[in-house]
């Protein structure tokens, strides 16, 4: 981007001529919305390691202090919002054929925003699942299933529908991304470290399929060099500029939820 606010003539010629845009995105961009970092927790729960709550391990051990654990990142990230990023990226939706993001971030924000087509990798905070029978369970029936929940068809243990330690990525989400990835014109790495591996694999695939690809971080990661530009900052003040600054499919109010689902 250039000092005066407007982003290079290679990228807007790009977007403007692109039929197939990805999107990679990482914990910094939810975090512009106030999501904690899943090493930052407060209170009690500085006690404990990640990797000791979130494994499957650990979850058989004490399913009720897991649950503890995720009941209040759950009540956390239920008051949190999107930012103008998500809305952005929602709103470029429109304005490709093929249009989709692969998420690392479990808090559900890019859907909130409107956005339509999204490979969760390490899944949904939102979902549960039985370990038994694999029935789903939403967070109301939850609720009246008692601190350590069980299935009511099988009586197995409920978890959350998220990827812990030592857990291999959903298969579909993973290969629609990597789809995505290899097929992309354009290409965007946003908020994430490129260091969690294998997702942090998509922008090189990306790259290595000839896509034009593009990195936005508040600094520099291991795969700046790797990309055709770097733009250092914030992606909730970033992406609105620069879906003004090339043509709208449809007319979408920059900054707005632009989908009624």
């Amino acid at each position: 981007m250039n000092g005066n606010g407007s982003f290079s003539p290679e990228l807007i010629s790009r977007l403007e001529g692109a039929e197939r845009v990805g999107v990679f995105t990482g914990a910094g961009m939810s975090a512009e919305s106030g999501v904690p970092t899943f090493r930052g927790e407060d209170g009690i729960w500085k006690k404990f390691k990640p990797e000791e709550l979130a494994n499957f391990d650990a979850f058989m051990r004490n399913p009720q202090l897991v649950w503890e654990w995720y009941n209040h990142r759950k009540h956390l990230i239920a008051g949190i919002e999107p930012n103008a990023g998500h809305y952005a990226l929602a709103g470029m939706e429109s304005r490709h054929r093929y249009f989709s993001i692969a998420t690392q971030n479990i808090d559900n924000l890019h859907r909130k925003a409107g956005s339509r087509t999204i490979h969760e990798l390490h899944g949904n905070i939102g979902r549960n699942y039985c370990t038994g029978c694999g029935a789903y369970y939403t967070d109301a029936q939850l609720a009246l299933l008692g601190n350590v929940p069980k299935c009511s068809a099988c009586r197995g243990l409920i978890r959350p529908d998220v990827v812990w330690f030592g857990e291999m990525l959903p298969v579909d989400e993973w290969d629609a991304a990597v789809r995505a990835a290899e097929r992309a014109d354009v290409y965007f790495s946003i908020g994430t470290s490129s260091v969690v591996y294998p997702a942090a694999s998509l922008p090189v695939l990306a790259k290595s399929a000839g896509a034009y690809v593009v990195e936005m971080n508040i600094e520099r990661t291991d795969f700046s060099r790797h990309a055709d530009e770097v733009m250092i900052g914030k992606s909730g003040e970033l992406l609105p500029r620069l879906l003004e600054q090339y043509p709208r499919g449809t007319d979408i109010p920059v900054g707005q939820p632009p989908y009624t689902l």
